[in-house]
């Protein structure tokens, strides 16, 4: 077992129970741990502490999780950065690894995937330690016997394969001269058909080595004569195009160019990650579209009882004025007919206005939120599939509710997605209660949905929020409803959380801060 007792790491987390049970769990395994509730100071106990880890949330408030990577990565170059994300935040992780950080890790966090994550960033760190430790020792000494020199070339070379990354370097006439195990991978190439014989412009599509080489000698990338984080495409094998990062730097002999040297990063699974980034947002659409079918086959419903009865009070009232002018007692009538004909009209309005908010897919806008009409505004929407299911509902809302800010579209998700789990739950009818009041000490807004429904089996409670989960027979849904809530919630600095028994029912409870707590 490798020992990591000498690891150190910093974790930066503005939850206090997220930083209590990582710390746990790190400290259990064998790592010194040291937390911060901010990334202002995150950073100053990384200047401290001197970690070869950090982690840290994205979204923190001040100074966020991106922020604090790229702050790191000019201060601490050395230090490995894992990324902690919400479920549906999946382009900031991909910006993250663009800024070199070293992995990502979804919440809620699974312990075997933020160990294999730690496992990754020791190895990376190790290797670029080695490599700096063999550079600092090329400066400092030179090698005295020919034994020494034998030593130096194998450790050499066996830094050069052992790296993550790619490693090619190429003389000064531009022939392949370094080709390392990881190029080997990344390109599909063989390195007897590469070094002595092949050029550097050969793995790279026609006229990308030149712009390369341009950019080398601007300042856009790190300075003249290097390369940070620069975006290109390599020719491997078969005229495959495969996209990679490069870091690179001319080497220089008595300032003349004596050849070049490229760090290269395959960035396929990022691409990959991207596409399913698309995929992500077309099926939560496709997921929020069902839950819009299932809406509007009970609005039509809940719609056709108030036009039935405004056609007969419009007919009645055609009637009563073809029989010539109206005397007092008609004129009363007619009051009387156009205010229900004006009531139902209104009723009719505000469901379709209901369900238009509902399915508009738009991109995210906070704005202030009455917790109160976000909960009126889903019961207009759900009231009817409540009674078609023979659920009795009872809603309770404390007078004087602070607002909140956040997309009132997503909240609105939310809260549907919670009651249509509830009508799920109960088939055969039952109770559903909704409530919102206020935490004071907290700061917090409190959204809770009980139901009297089957409840979840203990052995499902914890993966409940897990993206396709789901203990529903196949195609009464994807698993996305509470991965989604879920994601929302984290992204407006919320918290949810459960409590069920199996067969005694389950009550969510989502926790938003007051507009004035969120930054």
């Amino acid at each position: 077992m490798t020992d990591i007792s000498s690891w150190k790491i910093v974790l930066i987390d503005d939850e206090e129970d997220i930083r209590d049970v990582m710390t746990v769990a790190l400290s259990d395994a064998g790592y010194d741990v040291l937390t911060a509730a901010d990334g202002v100071t995150g950073l100053q106990r990384c200047e401290a502490f001197s970690p070869q880890i950090v982690i840290t949330d994205i979204r923190m408030p001040g100074l966020d999780g991106l922020q604090v990577l790229e702050s790191l990565k000019k201060q601490f170059p050395d230090i490995e950065v894992i990324v902690a994300t919400a479920f549906g935040e999946m382009e900031l992780a991909i910006r993250a690894l663009q800024l070199d950080a070293s992995d990502f890790i979804t919440k809620p966090i699974n312990d075997e995937a933020l160990h294999l994550a730690l496992k990754r960033a020791r190895e990376r760190y190790t290797s670029r330690k080695q490599l700096a430790d063999y550079t600092d020792l090329l400066e400092k000494e030179k090698a005295e016997t020919s034994q020494q020199l034998v030593k130096t070339i194998t450790f050499q070379r066996n830094l050069i394969e052992s790296s993550m990354d790619g490693i090619l370097a190429c003389d000064r006439s531009g022939l392949v001269v370094t080709f390392n195990r990881s190029m080997e991978l990344i390109s599909g190439y063989g390195r007897e058909g590469v070094i002595g014989c092949m050029p550097l412009a050969r793995l790279f599509p026609e006229g990308e080595e030149d712009r390369m080489r341009k950019a080398l000698v601007g300042n856009a990338y790190g300075g003249k004569n290097r390369l940070t984080l620069y975006e290109t495409t390599l020719l491997g094998a078969a005229e495959r195009t495969i996209p990679i990062q490069v870091s690179a730097a001319v080497l220089l002999d008595q300032g003349q160019e004596d050849g070049l040297v490229c760090f290269i990063r395959d960035l396929r699974e990022i691409r990959k990650l991207e596409r399913e980034i698309a995929d992500q947002a077309r099926i939560l659409h496709q997921d929020k579209m069902m839950s819009l079918g299932r809406l509007a086959a009970s609005v039509v419903h809940e719609i056709n009882n108030p036009l039935s009865g405004i056609l007969n009070y419009i007919r009645l009232m055609i009637r009563i004025t073809d029989r010539g002018p109206l005397d007092a007692e008609h004129r009363e009538k007619f009051q009387r007919y156009l205010a229900v004909v004006e009531n139902e009209t209104g009723r009719c309005s505000q469901i379709i206005s209901s369900l238009l908010t509902f399915s508009r897919k738009s991109p995210p806008a906070f704005t202030a939120v009455n917790p109160a009409d976000l909960l009126e505004r889903s019961v207009i929407l759900s009231q009817h599939k409540l009674e078609l299911s023979n659920i009795r509902l009872t809603v309770e809302v404390s007078k004087g509710l602070p607002t909140i800010i956040g997309d009132y579209n997503q909240l609105q998700q939310c809260i549907i997605n919670l009651i249509f789990n509830a009508i799920d739950a109960m088939p055969d009818g039952g109770r559903l209660d909704l409530t919102a009041g206020t935490d004071s000490d907290k700061k917090m807004v409190r959204i809770a949905v009980r139901d009297s429904g089957q409840g979840i089996a203990p052995e499902d409670q914890a993966h409940i929020f897990e993206p396709f989960f789901t203990t529903k027979k196949e195609g009464y849904g994807v698993g996305l409803g509470l991965a989604t809530v879920f994601g929302i919630v984290e992204h407006h600095k919320g918290t949810i959380t459960f409590e069920s028994k199996k067969g005694g029912g389950t009550t969510f409870t989502i926790h938003l801060p007051y507009a004035g707590q969120v930054k």
